[in-house]
């Protein structure tokens, strides 16, 4: 009875400590975001606005969905995660111009260790 009881309370263990792994990734699950004219991310051209971002994954995949507020618009984006040397200290948007399109390979929110690359 005893060792079945030091059982179950080590796979508690091991699955809590699990868990805690995965959703500690160092970035927040959900922020705001400003665009103040459209950008295009990845394959998706995202109309300027205001947007909840959500991290999710999807299998393997780290996604960001861009849902603007007060609206129904919803795009969904394959990003990669990149530690950061330390938290960040402010919110920021590196912004390519190419042609006539911008086009954002990063997000950083303030907080977090690690940032977003498209």
């Amino acid at each position: 009875m005893r060792l079945l009881k030091a059982v179950s309370v080590a796979v508690v263990v091991l699955c809590a400590m699990a868990w805690a792994t995965e959703k500690n990734m160092g970035i927040h699950n959900v922020a705001n975001v400003t665009f103040e004219t459209a950008v295009r991310v990845g394959a998706t051209v995202i109309p300027a606005g205001d947007y909840s971002v959500r991290h999710t994954m999807d299998g393997q995949d780290h996604m960001m969905t861009f849902t603007r507020l007060g609206k129904k618009d919803v795009f969904k984006v394959k990003c990669t995660l990149v530690a950061l040397d330390k938290k960040a200290p402010h919110d920021q948007q590196l912004v390519e111009v190419s042609g006539n399109e911008r086009v954002l390979r990063e997000l950083v929110f303030r907080g977090d260790t690690a940032k977003h690359v498209f």
